[in-house]
């Protein structure tokens, strides 16, 4: 039934200029709309909804994340512009915070101004 349509996405924030900054002006998409209730991004095609709210508990889990060719090169590119990357006890992470998991894949992960956990996944 929904398969067919496109998806949304959420994240909220407790201070929409901040938020604008880092997921505009740092991370590069496009501002579509901001109203009173949201701040509306366009990432690749993908409309990610930033809520405004007066109290958030960022989860302890990725809420957002992107598919990139070369994890490697999008983190040191992040990571020039102050981005800072997750370690995790937990697992074993390269230098710049890349773990890869058993079937190959490698993850990065790093948090927007407000808490919330976003990753990067690929090769």
């Amino acid at each position: 039934m929904l398969a067919k349509h496109d998806i949304v996405a959420f994240v909220s924030t407790t201070n929409a200029a901040r938020a604008r900054a880092f997921y505009v002006d740092l991370l590069g998409l496009s501002a579509v709309h901001e109203d009173d209730f949201a701040l509306v991004l366009d990432a690749n095609g993908t409309t990610i909804r930033v809520s405004k709210v007066k109290e958030l508990a960022p989860q302890p889990f990725t809420v957002l994340g992107w598919s990139v060719p070369d994890v490697a090169a999008m983190a040191n590119a992040l990571a020039a512009k102050g981005v800072r990357f997750e370690r995790y006890s937990f697992l074993e992470q390269d230098d710049l915070g890349i773990w890869t998991a058993p079937g190959g894949a490698r993850i990065a992960w790093f948090k927007d101004p407000d808490g919330n956990v976003l990753s990067l996944s690929g090769k």
